[in-house]
């Protein structure tokens, strides 16, 4: 990849996001968290959503995006680092009804009620992935406090 050369306005805008997203994703991945109140869990939950989403706007993400995509990585990352939390971010924000992350479900009803958006098409789209011989997904994450991978 090439390297990118910042405008200062972009420097800018991009430490708030990037500052913004590494404090919520501190706070949310402290044992404490899970001993807030539901709906302050998950008014920050959807607020990283939305600030990932934005971070992916910016075009050299994007490309980069586009190039995971393209095999640069395991197939079902670009899938996974795009499409999967555009969905959920569009979820949280397209459908505030929910109180808390345990109220959260979509249905096809739901996902068509207006128009067929990028909520049904990634469903569409996913259930086409085969994942592997027993339809299961795989994920690996780094627990950087425990120096060790956790599979999921």
């Amino acid at each position: 990849m090439n390297e990118i050369r910042l405008r200062k306005k972009e420097q800018i805008v991009l430490n708030l996001f990037y500052n913004r997203f590494y404090d919520l994703y501190e706070e949310i991945g402290c044992d404490k968290f899970y001993e807030e109140n539901p709906n302050y869990r998950y008014f920050k939950i959807k607020e990283i959503f939305s600030v990932y989403k934005e971070l992916m706007n910016y075009e050299p993400i994007k490309n980069y995006l586009k190039f995971i995509k393209q095999g640069a990585r395991p197939p079902l990352e670009g899938v996974i680092a795009e499409d999967l939390f555009s969905f959920v971010r569009n979820i949280l924000l397209h459908f505030p009804v929910f109180n808390s992350w345990d109220d959260v479900y979509i249905t096809k009803n739901m996902a068509t009620w207006n128009i067929k958006g990028s909520i049904h098409k990634f469903l569409l789209k996913s259930i086409g992935i085969k994942i592997d011989q027993k339809g299961t997904a795989k994920y690996r994450i780094w627990e950087q406090s425990l120096k060790k991978n956790d599979l999921y």
